[in-house]
């Protein structure tokens, strides 16, 4: 269903008093040095970008900007976490084709149609969303994930994916999407970041410190794996909550380690700060 263009001009609007008002800002409330760069950079909450997202969703839905929906956005991204389609408040992917059923090159060519649509809701370029999976459901419908890419380096954590869930109908049963607003404002200011620590000492600095992790009963539990099965294999963009209380994001330029015969199969350095940020 295509939004009205007055949704469109308002969102528009509202996106703009978003960016505007969006803060960028250093983890330290005391302020970098002035010879040191802003690290890591941080995305905080902002409830104007929470309310022009509502706002949007509820004029693409044709519905007063004071009805309920059953609509749930993400905390401090504020892109759609759930919308929860239903008989009275129908979603379709777009109408390719003449038969009931859309061929898959068709329902790609849909989703496509439908991503650029919903985009801001989304919260990613189209053109940084690649197709990862496409599956069938038990109950019959479809889920396909994308990860957004909008940046040199490959994002980690619970972030920068969108999951579509649609039926043989077209229509879209829900939609969860991590991806990360304001991509173009934050890739220069990631692209600035210098790598302090390389490969081969991040190796070392995990071969000789070991590794913490939640153990099975919700102790910390320590490994030291051999330096042989450690393997420092490529620089990521890790996100991470700055704490439960801060409400906003850390975005780490990290080592992304493979460890062998390990209970922990993935390590992720901070490389800049010599600092394990998270393990899997």
């Amino acid at each position: 269903m295509r939004p009205p263009r007055t949704a469109k001009s308002l969102y528009l609007i509202l996106a703009l008093t978003v960016t505007a008002c969006s803060v960028i800002e250093p983890t330290d409330t005391g302020g970098p040095r002035a010879n040191e760069p802003v690290y890591p950079i941080v995305l905080t909450d902002d409830p104007q970008r929470h309310d022009a997202t509502l706002t949007a969703i509820k004029q693409f839905l044709g519905q007063p900007a004071t009805a309920a929906t059953d609509v749930t956005l993400q905390p401090i991204t504020a892109t759609i976490q759930s919308l929860k389609s239903n008989a009275n408040q129908p979603v379709y992917l777009p109408k390719l084709g003449t038969a009931a059923e859309m061929t898959e090159e068709e329902t790609r060519e849909s989703l496509r149609r439908f991503i650029t649509e919903w985009q801001n809701i989304i919260g990613a370029d189209p053109e940084d969303l690649s197709l990862v999976t496409s599956t069938k459901q038990p109950d019959g419908t479809q889920l396909v994930t994308y990860a957004q890419r909008p940046f040199r380096f490959p994002l980690r954590g619970n972030y920068g994916k969108l999951q579509i869930r649609f039926g043989t109908d077209r229509r879209v049963v829900d939609i969860n999407s991590t991806c990360i607003p304001d991509a173009d404002r934050l890739q220069p200011l990631l692209a600035a970041i210098t790598p302090t620590v390389k490969p081969e000492d991040a190796v070392k600095f995990v071969a000789e410190n070991g590794i913490s992790y939640p153990g099975p009963n919700g102790q910390t539990a320590m490994v030291k794996p051999a330096l042989a099965d450690i393997n420092a294999r490529e620089l990521v963009i890790y996100i991470a909550g700055s704490s439960p209380a801060a409400n906003a994001l850390d975005f780490h330029l990290a080592w992304e380690i493979e460890v062998a015969n390990s209970a922990v199969k993935k390590v992720y350095l901070d490389a800049v700060k010599f600092q394990i940020i998270a393990t899997e």
